[in-house]
């Protein structure tokens, strides 16, 4: 399986947040539930291994893009479920080109499209930061 690599690539950085984004949305990290006072007290005073992920993507940026790839999907269909799937669902190129009974190389081109626009889409943060 070959790894998933951004640097030096255009719109890598983009590539890499919505990747970043991807393990939080997996991890089930912005989803609101009930944690019990109890369960929170024994959870954080015990020794565990690996302990909490860190993400290099805060809770409010991933929350940004989340709102972007889902703004996008209301827009494009096709193109917001290749990113979703992609980034978010961890499926590899070939799986989301015959999900959609395409070749890779199509579903790779929508695939850098919706990049393209998740990027502009974000890119007020970048300016405000």
């Amino acid at each position: 399986m070959k790894k998933r690599t951004y640097a030096d690539k255009p719109l890598g950085d983009t590539e890499y947040l919505l990747e970043q984004w991807g393990w939080w949305r997996m991890d089930g990290m912005g989803v609101p539930r009930y944690v019990s006072p109890l369960y929170a007290l024994i959870r954080d005073n015990n020794v565990t291994e690996g302990g909490v992920k860190n993400y290099c993507v805060t809770d409010d940026v991933a929350l940004v893009v989340d709102r972007a790839v889902a703004k996008l999907a209301q827009r494009d269909e096709q193109m917001g479920n290749f990113i979703w799937l992609y980034f978010g669902a961890k499926w590899t190129m070939v799986r989301v080109g015959e999900s959609a009974r395409m070749s890779e190389r199509s579903a790779r081109e929508v695939i850098k499209a919706g990049v393209a626009w998740i990027d502009c889409a974000v890119e007020e943060i970048r300016l405000a930061a």
